[in-house]
């Protein structure tokens, strides 16, 4: 088991750490027709605002209570209730969730009760849902505000079944953790549908940030799964949590509605990938289609191929824990080592990291402890220290906004993992230093003494 440190250092240098509310408002885009709304003051949204639009390349809805230094003395309760008034007004959503942040968790607004005051006066607004989240950003990260949301947007949306309903063997809820792209969670909407079963994914942003043109603009998110959706979850006879950032949600939904759950705390790689397909073909009652079968056969020729550039290679990685897991352990896999690992926040899934020790600390700490690597992995922050360290740098994670496609990478099952190999093993393979062909020049117009002496010596 790795054993998880804090640095004790007195600031945060090149931060590796995203706010809560950042990780609640991406939730919050997996649902249909939705508005995020972060309580607090305009400039946390705006910050949010760029850097998602850097990353996905997409227009993002987020909007913002816009609190000021008064309305945050005297309480937030007005600025919430114009910011729901005035979204429904002009944008129509179908559900608004409200993400507190670090100013106004400080002051100690209780949202809770202040959607309780805006529902009672103003009854137009009962068939608009409204989820409040507590994330404030001076504790926690990104993958917290992520898991806390997706747990309250079950907790407040998913409907009991009526008396007497069954429930449907072929559908199955897929909790999708925040270390999953648009292309991850494409990808495994095609697994799991070729198994028969029906997925119903929470969030689902493979639909509202996976970059295609709407044949009509919103301003609200043009995709994901819908609030009726999420409301029916509780009619499925299974769900799948993946990443132990979704057990918490997991075990809401089950102690709500009694749908049992399993967890896959890794998806990438051989072994994880066998894990998916077996519970498939558990849950479904079928075996493994012939597709599956060929695809396992191409990642493990793929694994002989690359073995050799992988073997004995010294990694560095900085990202959430789900991430880390997932991705750190897939190297290992690969006969890697995991030289340095640095995280963001708590979570169980580090004791199972594939490291000595993970340090919850930031890019500063990632680049002191990558000095011998050969290979460094985070996002797109990291890429000057992996330029002083002159090493390459494999971006994952959010943000990656120096590369096009980040929304399609794909890193989950057969075919992700082998496509991951390729793209690692490549990087590997382009830092080879080849030797100079020009070498032999220099030793032949040293003249026919040197040349002598060389062969004279063999």
């Amino acid at each position: 088991m790795a054993k998880v440190v804090t640095s004790t250092k007195s600031c945060t240098v090149n931060p590796l750490r995203m706010s809560q509310p950042l990780g609640a408002a991406l939730a919050f885009m997996g649902l249909r027709n939705s508005m995020p709304l972060l309580h607090g003051s305009q400039g946390c949204t705006s910050f949010g605002l760029v850097l998602f639009v850097r990353h996905f390349r997409e227009q993002i809805p987020l909007q913002t209570t816009a609190m000021s230094e008064v309305a945050t003395v005297l309480g937030g309760f007005d600025n919430v209730e114009q910011a729901i008034v005035n979204i429904v007004g002009r944008t129509k959503p179908d559900v608004i969730g409200i993400c507190t942040t670090g100013v106004t968790e400080i002051k100690g607004d209780d949202l809770d009760g202040f959607i309780k005051l805006v529902r009672g006066k103003h009854p137009e607004l009962a068939n608009v849902a409204l989820v409040p989240v507590s994330t404030p950003d001076f504790k926690g990260a990104f993958e917290d505000g992520f898991a806390t949301t997706v747990a309250k947007i079950v907790e407040t949306l998913v409907e009991a079944p009526a008396a007497g309903v069954a429930r449907d063997p072929a559908k199955l809820n897929v909790l999708a953790g925040s270390h999953l792209t648009p292309g991850d969670i494409d990808e495994l909407r095609d697994i799991i549908e070729a198994f028969g079963l029906q997925p119903t994914f929470l969030p689902d942003i493979s639909g509202s940030l996976d970059g295609h043109l709407p044949d009509d603009f919103t301003p609200t998110t043009h995709g994901g799964v819908s609030v009726a959706e999420v409301a029916a979850m509780g009619r499925a006879a299974h769900t799948l949590a993946l990443g132990e950032q979704m057990r918490k949600a997991a075990a809401a939904l089950e102690a709500k509605v009694g749908v049992p759950f399993t967890l896959l705390q890794r998806l990438t790689g051989l072994a994880p990938s066998d894990e998916l397909m077996a519970t498939l073909a558990r849950i479904s009652g079928r075996p493994v289609p012939p597709k599956y079968r060929r695809q396992r056969s191409q990642l493990v020729d793929a694994m002989l191929d690359g073995h050799f550039y992988f073997g004995g290679k010294r990694i560095a990685i900085g990202a959430e824990p789900d991430m880390l897991l997932n991705i750190g352990g897939w190297l290992a896999d690969m006969g890697c080592t995991i030289a340095a690992a640095v995280t963001t926040t708590h979570s169980p899934a580090l004791a199972q990291a594939p490291s000595d020790d993970v340090l919850i600390g930031d890019l500063e700490d990632l680049e002191q402890r990558a000095e011998d690597c050969d290979l460094l992995v985070t996002h797109s922050h990291g890429r000057q220290a992996a330029e002083r360290l002159g090493v390459p740098l494999f971006r994952v994670g959010l943000p990656m906004f120096d590369r096009l496609g980040a929304a399609h990478q794909v890193a989950v099952g057969y075919r992700g993992t082998r496509d991951l190999i390729f793209a690692i093993g490549n990087l590997f393979i382009s830092n080879i230093k080849e030797p100079d062909v020009d070498t032999w020049r220099s030793t032949a117009a040293g003249g026919p003494d040197q040349v002598d002496a060389s062969v004279t010596t063999h």
